[in-house]
C-alpha cells in the first residue's frame, strides 16, 4: 500500500472545507470501508465533500499530484479498485428540489433512493429498486432497474441532466443537447468519466400503488413457482412480480412472491387472483402502500455487512429452468431472486446496455462470514449459472468484483466508452467500480 508523505495529507486537509480522514487516524478503518464488508480496499486518504466547490478542488488538487480520485457516496458495488486512490464521499450533496408540476427533481449526488421518494406526497415517484440506501447516482449510473422498470425503462433512462466536475476541473452540465456523447455514457457506462455532483430526475405519476410479500414454506416452492412463471406470461407492465427462494439462518427453506402494482387494489388482486389457489401462506403484506414504503417489501439491510452474489439474465423460464432452480436446496445461500423483466425495459434505447431482451434475471447472494463459507457460495452460484439459460451478459449494477464491464455491455458500447475515457480523462485521474479500459 503506498503512503502519502504528512505534507501532503496536510495540503489536501488545508485545500478542502470538507471533512477528511488519514490512515493514521483512529476514525479511518471505518470512513475507509465499503458497503460489502467482504470487499478490502486500501486507499490514500477519505473526503467527504463539503460542496461542488470542494469537489472542483479536489479534482485540481488531485490532478496535479498524478493521484487518482474514486467516488463512493455511499460504498455500495465497490470492487477493490479504489486501491491507493483518494476516496471521495459525496453524501453531503444531498439536496431535493421537487418541481411537481414539470414533474422533476433536482438533487445531489449523495441522495438515496427512499430519500428521493419523498416526491410520493405529490403522488409522484423515482425509479426505487429494492434497497432505499443506494443513491440514485450509483443506480443511474450503472443503466439501474426498478420496482417499476417494465413500465418505465431503467433508472438511466430517466435522467434528464447530470450535475458534473470533468477530469479539468471544470463543473457543468451534461444532458442531450449538452455534451450528449457523455450523457448517454452516464446512463449505465459506470463511473469512470466524471464526478458526479447532482441529478435532474425526471419523475413518473403514481397516485395508487400496491404492494408487498406473500410467503410460504419451502415445501410449496415448485407450485410457487410455476404460478409466478404463468403470472408473468400474462403480466401488464404496471405489474411487476419477483419469486425469491429463501434459506436464512435458524430456519427452514421458505418461497415468496414480492410484488408491485401501479393502480388500486382491486385491480391488483384480480390480477394476482391465482395465488388465492395456492396453500394457506405462512404471511401476506401486500396492501396499499405509499411508494415512499417500497423498501419495506424485501426488507433489505440498511447497514452494512459481507455479501457475496452472483446475477446472470435468463432466456427463458422453462421446466428446466426451474428444476435447476428447485431441484435441490439453494444452502449455503441465503437468497435466490428471480425478477420479471420486459415490458419499457425491452424497447430500444441509446444507452450503453440498450434493450434488455431477456426476461428474467436471477440474483443470488449467500454471505460470506469465513473462507470456507466464501468458497462453498462461490461454487453454488457457478454451477447453478452452469445449468440455468443464461444470455451471458448482465446489468452493470449486478456485477460482482470479480467481472467487468464486457460482461454487461455490447463489444460497440464498450469501444466507444473507452474512446470517451481516452479524450475525456487521458490522466486517468476517475477511477471507476468497473474499469472502461479492462
Amino acid at each position: 500500500m503506498t503512503v502519502l508523505p504528512t505534507t501532503i495529507l496536510d495540503e489536501l486537509r488545508t485545500a478542502v472545507q470538507g471533512r477528511t480522514w488519514f490512515p493514521s487516524e483512529p476514525e479511518f478503518d471505518e470512513v475507509h470501508r465499503p458497503w460489502n464488508r467482504a470487499i478490502d480496499q486500501s486507499v490514500l486518504a477519505v473526503v467527504e465533500a463539503a460542496d461542488i466547490a470542494d469537489v472542483v478542488t479536489l479534482v485540481n488538487w488531485a490532478r496535479g499530484r498524478g493521484l487518482s480520485i474514486a467516488t463512493q457516496p455511499t460504498g455500495h458495488g465497490a470492487t477493490g479498485r479504489a486501491d491507493d486512490t483518494i476516496l471521495l464521499r459525496t453524501t453531503r450533496l444531498n439536496r431535493i428540489d421537487i418541481d411537481p408540476a414539470q414533474r422533476t427533481a433536482t438533487i445531489g449526488a449523495g441522495v438515496k433512493s427512499g430519500e428521493l421518494q419523498s416526491a410520493a406526497e405529490h403522488g409522484l415517484t423515482g425509479l426505487p429498486g429494492s434497497s432505499p440506501v443506494v443513491t440514485v447516482a450509483g443506480v443511474a449510473l450503472g443503466g439501474g432497474l426498478s420496482w417499476f422498470g417494465r413500465s418505465f425503462g431503467w433508472v438511466g433512462d430517466s435522467i434528464r441532466a447530470f450535475d458534473v466536475v470533468d477530469a479539468d476541473g471544470r463543473a457543468r452540465r451534461v444532458s442531450a443537447t449538452e455534451d450528449p456523447d457523455l450523457f448517454w455514457a452516464l446512463r449505465g457506462g459506470g463511473s469512470e468519466l466524471v464526478i458526479v455532483t447532482g441529478l435532474e430526475v425526471g419523475l413518473q405519476a403514481a397516485p395508487d400503488v400496491f404492494g408487498g410479500r406473500v410467503l410460504w414454506s419451502g415445501d410449496h416452492a415448485r407450485q410457487v413457482a410455476e404460478v409466478f412463471r404463468t403470472m408473468t406470461r400474462a403480466a401488464p407492465e404496471a405489474l411487476t412480480l419477483w419469486l425469491e427462494l429463501l434459506h436464512f439462518p435458524g430456519s427452514g427453506p421458505m418461497v415468496a412472491i414480492d410484488s408491485t402494482y401501479l393502480g388500486d387494489k382491486e385491480e391488483a388482486r384480480e390480477l394476482m387472483r391465482p395465488l388465492d389457489a395456492l396453500p394457506t401462506p405462512l404471511s401476506d403484506s401486500r396492501a396499499a402502500m405509499s411508494v415512499a414504503e417500497l423498501g419495506s417489501i424485501t426488507a433489505e439491510p440498511t447497514d452494512p455487512g459481507v455479501g457475496s452474489s452472483r446475477a446472470e439474465l435468463l432466456t427463458s423460464l422453462d421446466d428446466g429452468a426451474l428444476d435447476a432452480l428447485l431441484g435441490s436446496p439453494i444452502d449455503p445461500l441465503l437468497s435466490v431472486q428471480v425478477r420479471h423483466l420486459g415490458g419499457a425495459l425491452a424497447q430500444p434505447t441509446d444507452n450503453p446496455h440498450g434493450a434488455l431482451d431477456e426476461p428474467y434475471s436471477v440474483y443470488m447472494f449467500g454471505l460470506p462470514v469465513t473462507e470456507e463459507a466464501a468458497e462453498s457460495i462461490e461454487q453454488k452460484q457457478a454451477v447453478l449459472a452452469r445449468v440455468l439459460p443464461a444470455s451471458g451478459r448482465k446489468p452493470v449494477t449486478f456485477l460482482n468484483p470479480y467481472e467487468g464491464l464486457a460482461d454487461a455491455l455490447p463489444g460497440e458500447s464498450l469501444a466507444r466508452l473507452r474512446r470517451l475515457k481516452d479524450e475525456r480523462d487521458p490522466g486517468r485521474v476517475f477511477r471507476g467500480n468497473f474499469s472502461i479500459a479492462d
